[in-house]
């Protein structure tokens, strides 16, 4: 998966495993890369394990792993002249992915985000490994509007709030900084003494989000 930060990549993940009654484990490309020689390594085959031993345990047939920031493991090989370690790490990856072993039970779906998919090394993105790259944009007006109505569903607005005008006027804002728009809101409102969230609330949101605090 990749695209821009906040757009909702790691709830996609859980989603497909949520979807398809998968054992889910997240983890992030920093998770793996040590100083030291063979723990980045052991830290692949452990995962891969650990997945195929939850699933076993739990009864399903299949596990998702999903690895965030994957570009800090899978970067192009051999620019780290002085350590052989990340490659290390990453060669161990592309050995798990291929699956060698592939008469285990347990069917593992390894899923990668990044926001920097130019940097990823081409042994990772060729088929049979990470062959689809899907792209995940920043959302569209009726994007906006269904993820503004999910995230105002807890929150008690008032009868003037227009989401379907905040949604045209939050072109380039991903899921995250709507809900951060609508959070914003709620704090303004509270700290006015007032129990419902108006307009004027959420254009405030809209400007502290876009352009930061009040100085």
């Amino acid at each position: 998966l990749t695209g821009p930060p906040g757009t909702g990549k790691t709830l996609m993940a859980k989603a497909a495993a949520n979807y398809t009654n998968s054992v889910f484990l997240a983890a992030s490309g920093s998770q793996f890369v040590q100083m030291y020689a063979g723990v980045g390594a052991n830290r692949v085959r452990q995962i891969f394990k650990q997945a195929r031993t939850t699933a076993e345990r739990e009864k399903k047939s299949s596990a998702i792993i999903f690895i965030d920031e994957i570009d800090v493991l899978g970067a192009k090989r051999g620019k780290n002249a002085s350590h052989m370690e990340y490659d290390q790490t990453l060669n161990e990856l592309l050995t798990q992915i291929d699956g060698i072993r592939s008469e285990h039970p347990v069917q593992v779906l390894v899923v990668g985000a990044t926001n920097r998919s130019d940097l990823l090394d081409p042994a990772l993105l060729r088929p049979g490994r990470f062959d689809r790259v899907v792209q995940v944009d920043l959302p569209d007006k009726s994007g906006r509007l269904h993820i503004l109505k999910i995230h105002a569903a807890n929150k008690p607005l008032s009868a003037d709030v227009d989401l379907e005008a905040i949604a045209s006027e939050t072109t380039g804002f991903s899921g995250a900084h709507l809900e951060s728009l609508l959070n914003e809101a709620a704090i303004s409102a509270l700290r006015d003494g007032r129990d419902l969230i108006n307009s004027h609330d959420l254009s405030e949101a809209i400007a502290k989000v876009m352009l930061g605090e009040k100085t």
